[in-house]
């Protein structure tokens, strides 16, 4: 007979096989959860990852990615796109061991992120512009904008810190170089040498303007070193102060009264002075006013689709100085919008250069340049100062600055005929549409926003477009197709469509609008970044594939049964009027056309992509309407040319130039415009 077993040998393999068991179960629970991981790292969280790539939102993206690096640490295609939504960073300072933290720009509220101390390992941040603060105890603490969406793959920020009180606390400093002009128009000119100066935190305020005229500065013949010209005449003292008055005749700026700012503005930019009294108050504070090439360096226009934002182009006057977070790369605030700011440089006319727009212009102001008679004392010119730091500064950024020229007087635009064969440039096949609606906005009480798109007529691309229809009136509404500003170019994303304020008014009129993303706009940006026009086989392209996309949204507007697509009118602001010639000529279907702040470009081009050379195959009723003080357009140079070569009879077309800049105020011009739309399509149902 076989022994008996052992009880407790019995129970320890029982136990045995209960925790082989477990061990089973568990090892297939963790692969199974280990494999549902993988799935949804793979078939959810990466396309979401690739969408939001594509759609811009790359702090997003990179916080979803970090997820899924944890369950794929070696993924090629994670390996491949982590380029794409982010840079790699090293921080050098000279001392080292300066404290660096980090925050996405555009975020007040967002917490500071602590990196470590300089210098710092490379490490990862999403694509884009960042804040950084760097300290260090006896050094003064620097607050940067850095870098681009354009930065290499790798990026290293290298910084020398300022002793503590070495240069004054309303300053910051910005490391000379050689740099261009990066600014349309002006974008060719070779770079000159700068060296390193100090720039004005923040515009000249009120308070501080205030001491000027309290300590006799209107007075001080010594202040005023420059010539006085108004009009191409010299005038002499008396006849110079006698423009230089506030509202009730006292010396001072255009919109005080009794020598003294409006109540509770003391810490708002200075506005309404000429740039006579800003090179004055220069004097009286021991700096200078920045030359065009300084002040765009310290600007950063490049950073323009994450500065404007933060930025006061609100249209409702100035705010206090520093209030909103628009800080460019080496710290100053508010070099965008607010107040206008009067650089040194003048052009050959006696005009001088002011740049940044103001609260009352369009938000594409901050790039493009402007210059204007140094007596003019508008509501929102202002300015900042700059101190150099050493004499490497080449002469050449202070000279005067040479602008394009074309005399259109003297030139002819090809014949007819001619004129048509290039038109046979922007013909396209009318495939299918494949048309989707791809949002739809019913926050509105004045109108409903449908976001669209459909095939383009080039490419394999798609054309997105957004149609807003009023709440007032009655289908089908008579449609404006709209063509904006260059704002579009340097926006990423269409989510705030600029221009908004010339298109409420029809709308409320009962009229419906759509609004294209055209090629090179918004989420459909690339390589061209500017809208001046040039003699390149790159631009003449883009002019084609805008025609294409307007024929293509006109396409798709004559699929809805709530248009009325026999009442089509061309609205076109800046770039898009000055574009009106060629879109009129190309597309029939137009009836109307409403060029605003639009005129004939300085720059050369190639003959089939030139507005001049169109405009007399344009026969529909077209109104214009300008600024007498249109920097880009001026009156006589290029607006006139412009009307008069219209084909349009001259009782269907009218020329209103207003006493304004760039884009008229919208009082005078919403009237115009919705009069003209009563005259030409009749009143909206």
């Amino acid at each position: 007979l076989a022994p008996p077993r052992h009880p407790v040998r019995r129970v320890g393999l029982v136990a045995a096989a209960v925790l082989a068991l477990a061990a089973v179960v568990l090892l297939a629970s963790l692969y199974l959860r280990r494999e549902a991981r993988v799935r949804w790292a793979r078939d959810v969280a990466f396309p979401k990852l690739v969408e939001l790539v594509e759609l811009n939102k790359y702090a997003e993206g990179m916080a979803l990615a970090e997820q899924i690096r944890q369950i794929l640490p070696d993924d090629p295609k994670l390996k491949k796109l982590f380029p794409e939504m982010s840079r790699l960073y090293r921080v050098e300072t000279s001392p080292p061991g300066a404290s660096v933290t980090v925050k996405p720009y555009g975020a007040p509220d967002a917490a500071w992120r602590s990196l470590g101390t300089a210098p710092l390992a490379p490490f990862r941040l999403p694509l884009g512009l960042h804040l950084w603060r760097i300290a260090l105890p006896g050094y003064e603490t620097v607050t940067l904008a850095y870098p681009s969406l354009y930065a290499p793959p790798e990026v290293t920020l290298t910084l020398a810190l300022d002793r503590a009180g070495s240069i004054p606390p309303d300053m910051v400093h910005v490391p000379g170089r050689s740099v261009g002009l990066p600014v349309p128009g002006l974008d060719h000119l070779p770079n000159v040498v700068l060296g390193d100066y100090l720039i004005d935190r923040t515009e000249v305020t009120n308070r501080q303007f205030k001491r000027f005229i309290d300590e006799g500065g209107y007075r001080r013949h010594e202040l005023w070193k420059e010539p006085f010209v108004h009009g191409g005449r010299t005038l002499g003292w008396d006849a110079a102060m006698a423009l230089l008055h506030d509202r009730t005749g006292r010396p001072g700026p255009a919109n005080w009264e009794l020598g003294d700012y409006p109540e509770g503005q003391g810490e708002h930019p200075v506005t309404g002075v000429s740039w006579y009294e800003a090179a004055a108050y220069a004097a009286f504070v021991g700096k200078e006013l920045p030359t065009t090439y300084q002040w765009t360096h310290a600007a950063g226009t490049y950073a323009a689709p994450q500065i404007v934002p933060a930025s006061n182009f609100r249209n409702a006057g100035t705010v206090p100085v520093s209030t909103l977070g628009a800080i460019s790369p080496y710290g100053t605030h508010d070099m965008a919008g607010n107040a206008k700011e009067w650089c040194w440089n003048g052009v050959k006319d006696g005009r001088r250069f002011i740049l940044g727009g103001g609260w009352n212009e369009p938000s594409y102001m901050f790039n493009d340049p402007d210059a204007q008679d140094p007596f003019t004392r508008g509501p929102s010119f202002g300015f900042r100062l700059v101190k150099r730091l050493d004499d490497r500064t080449a002469p050449e950024a202070s000279a005067d600055i040479p602008l394009a020229h074309r005399d259109y007087s003297r030139e002819k635009p090809v014949q007819p005929e001619v004129a048509q064969a290039y038109r046979r440039l922007w013909a396209y096949d009318k495939l299918p549409l494949d048309a989707r609606v791809e949002e739809t906005d019913d926050s509105s009480d004045r109108w409903r926003k449908e976001k669209v798109s459909f095939t383009a007529a080039y490419g394999g691309e798609r054309v997105t477009a957004y149609l807003l229809t009023p709440r007032s009136g009655r289908p089908p509404y008579p449609l404006v197709v709209f063509f904006p500003g260059s704002n579009a170019l340097q926006q990423r994303s269409s989510k705030d469509l600029p221009g908004m304020r010339l298109l409420s008014p029809i709308l409320r009129s009962g009229r419906a609008v759509l609004y294209p993303v055209y090629k090179s706009t918004f989420e459909r940006g690339d390589i061209l970044e500017s809208d001046y026009q040039a003699p390149t086989t790159l631009y003449r392209d883009h002019v084609i594939m805008w025609v294409k996309d307007l024929g293509r949204v006109i396409d798709w507007a004559e699929t809805r049964k709530d248009l009325d697509t026999t009442r089509i009118a061309y609205y076109g602001a800046s770039w898009g009027a000055y574009l009106g010639p060629i879109m009129m000529a190309a597309e029939d279907r137009l009836k109307v056309g409403l060029w605003v702040g639009g005129g004939l470009e300085s720059q050369g081009c190639l003959p089939e992509a030139d507005p001049f050379n169109f405009l007399g195959l344009v026969h529909q009723p077209v109104l214009m309407v300008n600024g007498r003080y249109d920097f880009f357009f001026p009156v006589e140079e290029t607006q006139v040319p412009m009307f008069k070569g219209l084909g349009t009879p001259a009782k269907d077309k009218r020329h209103l130039v207003l006493e304004a800049g760039h884009v008229p105020p919208n009082d005078v011009l919403s009237q115009e415009v919705l009069d003209w739309l009563d005259r030409y399509l009749g009143p909206s149902g």
